[in-house]
């Protein structure tokens, strides 16, 4: 880190009166991990990072070689809101480090930067993305009591959240967070908020920023908000609908004026490369037993494999809002759920579209016909497949996936398919209330 701005977060912190900064990384399924330091030691820390033991932390290092350094991103500094105003807490995104500098390969970050390292020796300097993480709001994290009925877009006293989202967007934008919009989702105390859309890995700093937030407030309020994606057997889950875009300088390379979609052939390419590697890369945008209770049929979550500009039942939608608009086209994939680790989502996705681009996978025709509506024998005769159906079937597919195995490097592609082998078999065993209800009366 160059002096200047290493001087500049230290002007920052003394002006401000801070008194302590949280160092802030992820786990290798994405759950956000801190720990505090004094602004004593903040230069340190930004000279020479702060060690912290990564045995503990799921998916990282053995016990006999734990030793991991957290280096503080500069560009990360923000101070925490609904800290103290008096002696205010800031807190800083890491790279995790070996001791000895090099970047660690379980580090999820580390993950989203090789992909993007790929993407810019093929001539793309920018991979943009815009997800639209929805959450419900319930009285308590022990049920699912919800706060309002209120439907979609809906601004009537029903919706009791208006006040908990207000709060939520100014917290944001005190984080330096761009907001699009905000508003009640379908589902009854179903919410969104939509980032405006940026660069891969700043954004995937801001999802986490944007989930801490959103809790946050509302524990606050003294109620509970869930990413969870299906908390709620008959309403809709909560999906992640994730706008991509890849720029050469400030060019969008998915533009072409003269294509009847608008769409380059670079566009064609990656889109197709994220509709043939889909099922093996749904342990990734979908990675939880609870992710598979969301995509079924009937509930506005994509299940099957096709693409389409208007119809929302396709995998991958080209948003038709402001055709012919160089800079607003993009494509739009619906199947991720927001309990997807952000950093390794965004990889995945990114390598997916680039070996599209790099072998010229060819794009189908489009699919405009509602598929929940097709028949088995139709979309067989169709050629149109499904993602796995729950998590035992996205993790055989994994496994045999040379791309995941390229996208997250050995020890990260091992280390997620032993924890989520052992929470689909510690799921497999569960004798659920459904099962009680149907077969113990009757056998």
């Amino acid at each position: 880190m160059d002096t200047a701005t290493k001087q500049n977060i230290l002007q920052q912190a003394e002006e401000a009166n801070v008194k302590f900064v949280r160092l802030q990384f992820t786990d290798i399924i994405g759950t956000l991990k801190s720990f505090a330091l004094t602004t004593g030691e903040l230069e340190d820390a930004l000279d020479g990072g702060m060690g912290f033991d990564g045995s503990s932390i799921t998916g990282y290092q053995d016990i006999e070689e734990s030793d991991m350094i957290a280096m503080p991103d500069p560009g990360t500094f923000q101070i925490i809101p609904w800290s103290p105003q008096d002696a205010p807490t800031a807190r800083m995104f890491c790279d995790v480090k070996t001791p000895d500098g090099d970047p660690y390969v379980g580090d999820p970050r580390h993950v989203l930067r090789r992909s993007l390292e790929r993407a810019t020796e093929m001539g793309f300097d920018n991979f943009y993305c815009g997800p639209e993480l929805e959450f419900f709001y319930f009285k308590d994290s022990a049920g699912t009591e919800p706060l309002d009925y209120g439907g979609y877009f809906d601004l009537t006293t029903l919706d009791a959240a208006t006040t908990l989202r207000r709060e939520t967007v100014l917290a944001l934008q005190h984080f330096g967070i761009d907001v699009e919009y905000s508003h009640h989702e379908v589902g009854i105390s179903q919410h969104e908020i939509d980032l405006r859309f940026d660069s891969a890995l700043e954004m995937a700093d801001k999802v986490m920023t944007y989930k801490t937030v959103v809790k946050e407030i509302a524990t606050r309020h003294g109620v509970y908000a869930t990413f969870m994606p299906k908390p709620i057997r008959d309403q809709n889950g909560s999906g992640m609908h994730t706008h991509q875009s890849l720029f050469s300088g400030s060019k969008n390379a998915f533009f072409d004026a003269e294509d009847q979609y608008f769409l380059s052939e670079t566009a064609k390419a990656f889109i197709a490369g994220q509709l043939r590697h889909a099922r093996e890369l749904s342990l990734i945008f979908a990675q939880n037993v609870n992710s598979y209770k969301r995509l079924v049929p009937g509930y506005e979550a994509p299940v099957y494999i096709a693409w389409s500009r208007r119809n929302r039942s396709a995998l991958v939608r080209v948003p038709l809002y402001h055709p012919g608009q160089e800079k607003a086209t993009r494509m739009e994939l619906r199947c991720p759920d927001p309990s997807a680790n952000i950093y390794l989502c965004f990889a995945a996705l990114l390598h997916a579209g680039l070996e599209g681009i790099e072998k010229g996978y060819e794009l189908p025709e489009p699919m405009e016909r509602n598929l929940y509506n097709l028949s088995y024998e139709e979309r067989e005769k169709m050629g149109i497949e499904s993602l796995p159906a729950d998590l035992g079937e996205a993790i055989r597919e994994a496994e045999n996936s040379e791309l995941l195995h390229k996208a997250l490097g050995e020890h990260v592609f091992n280390r997620l398919l032993n924890v989520k082998r052992e929470e689909w078999e510690e799921y497999r065993v569960q004798v659920t209330p459904y099962e009680i209800q149907k077969y113990l009366p009757i056998l």
